[in-house]
C-alpha cells in the first residue's frame, strides 16, 4: 500500500491519497480539488471514496468537487453528519469568511473496521478536538492518520465547537497510545511522527 501526502487549502491540510494497485482512498481533501485529480490522473488511479477525519472546514474544502467529479461516497461520523452542510458548525464562516459546505454523508463511521474494496481500515473513535473525530489504523501497515488529534509534539486545539481537552486526552492515551512505538503518525498539519516517539517527547501528553 502507498500514502501520499499532499497539502492543501487555506491552512496547508494533509490531505492523503492511500492506494493499492490502482485503487485509492481520499482522506481529508480540505482544499484545491484540481491537485487531487491531477495526482490521481498521473498515476492512473480511480478514487473509491472519500472518508473525513472530522468535519472542519479545512479538511472538507474539497468534498464537494471530488464526490462529483469521481461520483464517489464520503464517509464521516455521525456526530458531525451535519457540519458538512453548516459552515457555522464547520468554522468557515469564522475562519476564513467564506462559507464551505457540502451534503451530508453518504455513510457513517464507527469504531470496528471499515471494508471499502480491498482496504479495511480500522475506525477509532478518537474525539476531544471535536466530537466525531476518528483515526484510520491501517494495522497491516503499521501507520494511523490521526486527523487533527495528535501532532508531531502537539495536540489539537480543544477550544473550537465540541472541543474537550480531557475526552482528547483519553483518545489519545486509551486509543493511539496504546499502539506500538513503530507505528507511524500521519497527522492533519505538519510532518509524520510516530507513536513512541509522542509518547516520549510530546509536551502534553508523555507515558
Amino acid at each position: 500500500m502507498n500514502i501520499k501526502s499532499m497539502s492543501l487549502g487555506p491552512l496547508g491540510t494533509n490531505c492523503y491519497i492511500v492506494s493499492k494497485g490502482q485503487r485509492s482512498l481520499i482522506i481529508d481533501p480540505g482544499g484545491e480539488a484540481s491537485k487531487v485529480i491531477d495526482y490521481l490522473t498521473d498515476k492512473g488511479l480511480s478514487a473509491e471514496a472519500i472518508l473525513l477525519t472530522h468535519a472542519h472546514f479545512d479538511h472538507i474544502g474539497a468534498v464537494e468537487d471530488l464526490r462529483k467529479h469521481y461520483v464517489i461516497d464520503v464517509y464521516l461520523h455521525k456526530e458531525e453528519a451535519s457540519w458538512l452542510e453548516n459552515p457555522a458548525l464547520n468554522g468557515s464562516l469564522a475562519f476564513i469568511g467564506n462559507e464551505i459546505k457540502t451534503k451530508l454523508p453518504d455513510h457513517y463511521l464507527q469504531a470496528g473496521k471499515l471494508e471499502i474494496g480491498s482496504f479495511v481500515p480500522e475506525i477509532l473513535h478518537t474525539p476531544g478536538h471535536s466530537p466525531g473525530s476518528v483515526s484510520f489504523l491501517f494495522r497491516e501497515q503499521s501507520m494511523v492518520i490521526s486527523g487533527d488529534v495528535l501532532f508531531q509534539q502537539g495536540i489539537g486545539r480543544t477550544d473550537l465547537s465540541g472541543g474537550d481537552i480531557n475526552q482528547l486526552e483519553e483518545s489519545i492515551r486509551n486509543n493511539l497510545y496504546k499502539l506500538p512505538d513503530s507505528f507511524e503518525v500521519y497527522p492533519g498539519h505538519g510532518p509524520k511522527t510516530k507513536i513512541g516517539s509522542e509518547k516520549k517527547h510530546n509536551p502534553f501528553f508523555k507515558e
